[in-house]
């Protein structure tokens, strides 16, 4: 009999045809060999429909003759009929993310997990920012307000502790660092009595903290899986190195970053040994690729930890319910961080999460490296003394700096109707508030009137509402299907869409856009890695894609692909695609001494599951504009002039 969260998961990736992470530890063998035929045959059909059902025999060679807005959702919803079962998320859209409608800003560039609705993020701003306060600090000249978008909610503060001590006697921390941590454990579904949490100023921030706390003089190695080029886990490298680690990273198979199995398989394992070494290391995997969008069997976790390795499972691109497939009580990672952002198109400001097992925090070493924060009530940053040395919160180092702390936002987020309580005739019941449009612009969201005590109120309810993380129930009343079916739809309709892009009066057919990693693929992340390419074959540089998509109002990213294996065939391409930024003195790691740091730059995007079909299509639409000759040349131009500066392309 089969324990309820793994009858669960495997429920899910059947319905869903997708491969179970779990099937290798079922029972009958019987069914598992079903389960796999039937997942194989579905994901099949999947991609069969999509590349049959779009475009299937047309090349577009001109932006103008695209299918229309209309024309493409009709196309879209007839070969996906079960998009329409996710019209609960456009509902949760336009009741409490009214302003992506409202600004027609397209956001591509958020990874993480929301907090707080728009919504919500209006009624706290409105109601809790001291008019006074306000009016001192902007009559001072030397100190300009920041944003409103830079403090609702919460401040941080950093904490003066290392992260062992942090675990064993840091405690439940202040009422709302304590409700905070109850429910994102709880939307995670981690147990209190197997891990501890502390909450860090970003994913860079966790990273290094376990690199500086980590045994490395007993366990030496540290081996880390990512195809692309990241602050938090440089930040960890450089950490180890420091420490005496033995670097090693995992290679991908050039064009689809396919992992190199057969080398990380032996790193993992290592030479053969009657007696198995204990503590080999610290194993780094994500489940996803946070820029191409791979995914990666949960296996290497298991044999990693067969093999004596202490596991960091990087959960940051994961998807907001993805956690509810993964069956901690079967590959329990040593260490587990995720990353948090408030408000999805408005405030990308956060923080990261920090799970240590409790059965390893015995193992880890006194370390005095910063990155540990608290998290201030929004009614304490406003009352804080103006001599309160060393002690800046994050709203007092706005007005300061205007600096934020946080590493790339990028995901999804999102919220639902608003529940609200209205007080009649000494009666209280819940009512639902829907915005509409010509509404927003007069209230932008309800305000708190001390002359109608009936008037709506949403700060009163609930313990105080700064512990009200609305997004984060209104994900879990989405579900894991409904979310993930969603991406899949938007991402393989993109990506397909992307391929039948082609440069005209050209001899050997150029294709617009390069996609790196899977492509039309079931189960693939909702993140993408792609180029795009002149009518001569040059690629057109991602900071000035990036550019460009930002005067359409469409928020992209660019970033690089690295430790990139290419086979004797692609030889040849290699020495196009690649950029190479070797530094003096640099140490050559294992495990990728034929690459070095030979890198390829991309633009990225990641869709959250608020992104909708008009998203997509806009952004196709964009990049079809790289199909006229004379568009990056007149661009190029334009930016010279208004930024003085000249973009290669």
């Amino acid at each position: 009999m089969q324990p309820p969260y793994l009858k669960e998961a495997t429920q899910f990736c059947l319905h869903g045809c997708c491969p179970s992470p779990f099937l290798s530890f079922q029972e009958p063998q019987k069914t598992i060999s079903k389960s796999r035929s039937t997942s194989s045959t579905c994901r099949h059909n999947f991609v069969l429909t999509t590349t049959s059902s779009f475009f299937p025999i047309t090349q577009f060679t001109d932006h103008e003759s695209l299918p229309s807005l209309q024309d493409s959702l009709t196309q879209f919803t007839e070969a996906y009929p079960q998009y329409s079962e996710t019209a609960r998320i456009d509902q949760i859209r336009d009741q409490e993310y009214y302003h992506l409608s409202l600004s027609k800003h397209i956001c591509l560039d958020y990874i993480g997990i929301g907090l707080f609705s728009h919504s919500q993020f209006q009624n706290q701003y409105s109601s809790t920012i001291p008019i006074a306060y306000l009016t001192s600090h902007s009559s001072s000249s030397s100190s300009t307000p920041p944003p409103y978008s830079d403090f609702p909610f919460f401040g941080i503060s950093y904490k003066s502790v290392n992260l062992k001590s942090q675990l064993l006697h840091g405690g439940q921390g202040s009422e709302l660092e304590s409700s905070v941590k109850k429910k994102i454990m709880n939307f995670l579904n981690i147990s209190q009595d197997d891990y501890c949490m502390v909450f860090t100023a970003n994913k860079s921030s966790a990273f290094k903290l376990v690199a500086e706390s980590y045994p490395f003089q007993t366990s030496e190695k540290l081996l880390t899986v990512y195809d692309y080029e990241s602050e938090a886990v440089e930040a960890m490298i450089n950490a180890s190195e420091r420490r005496g680690a033995q670097v090693m990273s995992a290679e991908f198979k050039w064009p689809r970053l396919r992992i190199q199995s057969g080398n990380l398989r032996k790193m993992i394992v290592g030479k053969k040994s009657k007696k198995k070494k204990k503590n080999r290391g610290l194993f780094v995997f994500p489940l996803q690729s946070r820029v191409t969008g791979s995914c990666y069997s949960y296996q290497w976790m298991s044999m990693a930890q067969e093999n004596g390795w202490h596991v960091l499972l990087d959960a940051c691109a994961l998807g907001p319910k993805d956690m509810d497939s993964f069956g901690l009580s079967l590959i329990q990672p040593d260490f587990l961080v995720c990353s948090f952002y408030k408000v999805f198109g408005e405030n990308p400001t956060g923080f990261a999460c920090l799970f240590v097992k409790k059965t390893t925090i015995s193992d880890l070493e006194a370390s005095k490296s910063a990155g540990i924060i608290s998290l201030v009530p929004e009614k304490k940053l406003f009352s804080l003394p103006e001599d309160s040395s060393g002690t800046d919160t994050e709203l007092e180092q706005a007005f300061r700096s205007q600096n934020r702390e946080f590493e790339l936002p990028i995901s999804s987020s999102f919220s639902g109707p608003m529940f609200v309580q209205l007080t009649q005739n000494g009666r209280s019941e819940q009512t639902t508030q829907v915005h509409k449009p010509e509404e927003i612009s007069k209230q932008q969201g309800p305000r708190i009137s001390e002359s109608n005590p009936s008037q709506v109120s949403i700060n009163n309810r609930n313990c105080s509402s700064e512990n009200e993380c609305r997004c984060l129930d209104h994900v879990d009343s989405l579900g894991l299907m409904l979310i993930s079916s969603r991406a899949r739809f938007l991402i393989n309709w993109l990506i397909n869409a992307l391929m039948k892009l082609q440069h005209p009066n050209a001899e050997e057919r150029i294709p617009l856009v390069r996609i790196y990693g899977p492509r039309i693929k079931f189960d693939r992340g909702p993140a993408l890695a792609f180029n795009v390419y002149d009518w001569k074959g040059e690629k057109v540089e991602p900071v000035l894609v990036q550019k460009l998509a930002d005067r359409s109002n469409i928020s992209l990213s660019y970033g690089f692909l690295h430790q990139i294996w290419f086979s004797d065939k692609y030889e040849e391409e290699r020495e196009r695609v690649v950029e190479r930024r070797r530094m003096v003195g640099e140490k050559e790691r294992a495990g990728n001494k034929r690459t070095g740091v030979d890198r390829v730059s991309v633009v990225t995007l990641a869709l959250g599951f608020l992104a909708n079909f008009e998203d997509v299509y806009r952004l196709w639409v964009f990049v079809a504009q790289f199909l006229d000759a004379d568009f990056v040349e007149k661009e190029r131009w334009r930016y010279t002039a208004l930024n003085k500066k000249t973009v290669e392309v």
